[in-house]
């Protein structure tokens, strides 16, 4: 790695207010790089190849990568993956844009991150407004489901039960008591009023069953709606799978942290794809994100245990567990209206 990279590194990081608050002086050296972090970059332009030969409608293979061929990955942008694209179209955009029901179905949504549950819920309760909402109108579907041998949770997320928290045996029950002890805690007007993407990021981090992961997830989501409107580029918090991938991409991180690491990641993303030779197509214009880099640590990780078996990482995964299945019901791409982009 250049020592211009290395500059480069320094400037973005200085630029975080996380940064900016620590009283602690860290002596930094150049990180380190591996064979992976070359990988990083081909793999989120090749990734984003494929979307868009895919919304083209062009016709498949969409790519000679075998790996990217046999295996499941998500888009190189977060906002593009199906989910997203549900919880955009469907469930964000598709009701009332009062402040509490945005909230209310972007949080019942998330909760279990799965378009089939939303869609039965819809039939068996109607039009989703936090108004209409009872414990038992909403928990007697999920009951129902779930004893019929449907699965309503997303494998995405892993999802704590919260029995200490509020008592039932039933995941799914205590689910819907928090979303009541955030409705009753107004907390979607407190983060209307949170000065920083962190401090909203703590607001929700405060609640039972609710990590530093999952906080950070769905904040990025309730900033898809008009309920914020946080810069994606403010503010980053690591998963496990990002920090898989970045303890697989750098020998050495320099005494950055893995937030340093990521904030360099999209600073730098110009340069390293031309240094890397390979054409990355955007986002209509939108470059990588925090968020979007957070996610491709997690993508290269599961890409490495393949393309480099060699190279271990934190949690010592070698096996990519979903395989690629074409879905081919069509997405009708939304993005925020607020990015401007137009497709």
């Amino acid at each position: 790695m250049s020592m211009q990279l290395h500059k480069q590194a320094a400037k973005a990081i200085s630029s975080s207010n996380e940064i900016k608050q620590k009283s602690i002086i860290i002596k930094r050296t150049r990180p380190v790089p591996t064979v992976v972090f070359q990988s990083y970059w081909k793999f989120a332009a090749e990734r984003q190849n494929i979307f868009f030969k895919r919304i083209n409608n062009t016709l498949g293979p969409w790519t000679d990568d075998p790996i990217l061929r046999t295996y499941k990955f998500t888009n190189a942008y977060r906002a593009s993956d199906r989910v997203s694209q549900f919880l955009l179209h469907d469930v964000i955009y598709g009701g009332s844009q009062e402040p509490k029901d945005l909230f209310f179905r972007t949080m019942l949504f998330k909760l279990f991150n799965k378009i089939e549950t939303w869609e039965m819920l819809t039939r068996e309760v109607g039009n989703i407004t936090w108004d209409q909402y009872s414990f038992k109108k909403f928990n007697s579907p999920l009951t129902k489901a779930i004893d019929s041998g449907v699965t309503i949770y997303s494998s995405a997320y892993i999802m704590p039960s919260g029995s200490s928290s509020f008592g039932s045996s039933r995941k799914h029950e205590n689910h819907l008591h928090l979303i009541e002890l955030m409705m009753r805690d107004r907390l979607y007007e407190q983060l209307q009023l949170a000065n920083s993407m962190e401090a909203a990021y703590r607001l929700i981090l405060q609640y039972p069953t609710i990590g530093s992961f999952l906080a950070y997830q769905y904040l990025i989501d309730l900033n898809y709606s008009n309920l914020t409107n946080f810069d994606e580029m403010e503010f980053v918090v690591p998963g496990p799978g990002a920090r898989d991938g970045i303890a697989k991409c750098f020998l050495d991180q320099g005494g950055y942290s893995e937030s340093d690491i990521i904030r360099m990641m999209a600073e730098i993303q110009d340069e390293q794809f031309e240094k890397h030779g390979v054409v990355f197509k955007d986002l209509f214009g939108r470059k990588l994100q925090l968020i979007d880099c957070q996610n491709l640590f997690c993508e290269i990780d599961k890409y490495a245990r393949v393309a480099h078996p060699d190279i271990s990482g934190l949690s010592g995964r070698t096996r990519i567990k979903q395989s690629h299945r074409p879905r081919y019901k069509p997405i009708q791409y939304m993005f925020p209206p607020k990015w401007n982009l137009e497709l």
